[in-house]
């Protein structure tokens, strides 16, 4: 006898209970109309036979499919080697897992995968999105909202093509930086460089941005361009040591490009933070604790960032999922220490969460 004869029917918990077909169908769907006394009997019924719900039917009767896309609008090999979308990822799993809501990850290698997963969102398979990693000209997003897809994004969003404000979750980054530059400034130095992110996202954008709120018009060669990655981090602050030798401190756009950049100091002999001091950005583990020396770092809360992305669209407004029993992303809740954010931006589109300037031994 196959797996699929030997389980238990919706007709055999009925029989168990002692009520229709129909009784059983809406307890086990979580419909309306069933006295107390019969649903409890069928709750029996399904826990002693060991009834499983066929997901496919459920979905036909309540329009839900518990399943949720993450959409990382990133090549794999970047995914798998930066932990940052590991620690977002994690706290995005906790949230669905907690309302019994499956993750299904797509991944973006190129142009070409982006109309893949418009079809696939498009197709009826999932509740809703969340989208992070986003580059300035990225297609995913008005492909995304094509296809009628409730969405959050992780990251504040950067376009203008006459649509609603996107709903979204991110970190104060230009704030973030400001805090690390005014420490660099506090310490005493005065060629401060800054080396970027990719500057096609917002992130990097915005903590250029608190950078220069700081240093205003600093030398111009003091900023050099780069992807978030530690090689993109050792080749910048090679750049930086041949344009500006007399450097004496570096803010790096994450602690990956910091990571990097530490490297090249330690090669072309240069002293942390006695020469140079660093500063990078995240705090993501183990990495600032064990880089050499441990890094100063501006602290996001990424695994909440990605807690709150799928918050808000299990839990938000009727045209963004609905139900649940949610508060909005400001409420309480259980899943995480923070679950009031009281000293979160709330705003009507989303959520910016609070930095922290973590002080080690590179500054």
């Amino acid at each position: 006898m196959s797996e699929a004869e030997s389980r238990p029917t919706l007709e055999a918990v009925a029989a168990r209970a002692g009520v229709s077909r129909a009784t059983v169908s809406r307890v086990v769907n979580g419909g309306d109309g069933v006295r107390e006394p019969l649903a409890a009997r069928v709750r029996r019924a399904v826990e002693e036979l060991g009834y499983v719900p066929n997901r496919a039917a459920r979905s036909l009767v309540t329009k839900r499919h518990d399943a949720v896309a993450v959409v990382i609008a990133e090549p794999e090999a970047r995914v798998f080697a930066d932990p940052f979308f590991a620690l977002q990822l994690r706290g995005i799993s906790k949230e669905l897992t907690a309302h019994d809501n499956q993750l299904v990850l797509l991944l973006t290698e190129g142009r070409a995968d982006h109309a893949r997963v418009a079809r696939y969102l498009a197709g009826g398979h999932v509740d809703g999105a969340l989208v992070f990693s986003l580059h300035l000209d990225d297609p995913l997003p008005g492909l995304i909202r094509n296809a009628g897809v409730p969405t959050v994004f992780g990251g504040r969003p950067d376009w203008s093509d006459g649509a609603p404000g996107p709903v979204y979750v991110d970190s104060d980054n230009r704030g973030g930086a400001r805090e690390a530059v005014r420490h660099l400034v506090g310490l005493g130095r005065n060629r401060i460089a800054h080396i970027t992110g990719a500057l096609d996202q917002t992130s990097a954008v915005d903590r250029l941005d608190g950078y220069r709120d700081v240093v205003g018009d600093a030398d111009p060669r003091l900023v050099v361009e780069s992807d978030f990655t530690p090689g993109g981090g050792e080749r910048a602050m090679r750049e930086l040591l041949d344009r500006c030798p007399d450097v004496d401190a570096v803010f790096a756009a994450n602690d990956l490009t910091a990571l990097g950049a530490l490297r090249v100091l330690r090669e072309s002999g240069r002293r942390v933070p006695e020469d140079v001091a660093v500063i990078g950005f995240d705090d993501v583990l183990p990495v600032a604790e064990q880089t050499d020396p441990p890094l100063t770092t501006v602290r996001q809360d990424i695994e909440e960032m990605g807690r709150l992305m799928a918050r808000l669209l299990l839990g938000g407004p009727a045209d963004r999922l609905g139900g649940g029993g949610r508060e909005g992303a400001d409420g309480g809740g259980d899943g995480g220490d923070g679950g009031d954010h009281e000293s979160a931006d709330v705003t009507a589109s989303g959520v910016i969460l609070p930095t922290t300037l973590i002080r080690r031994a590179s500054a």
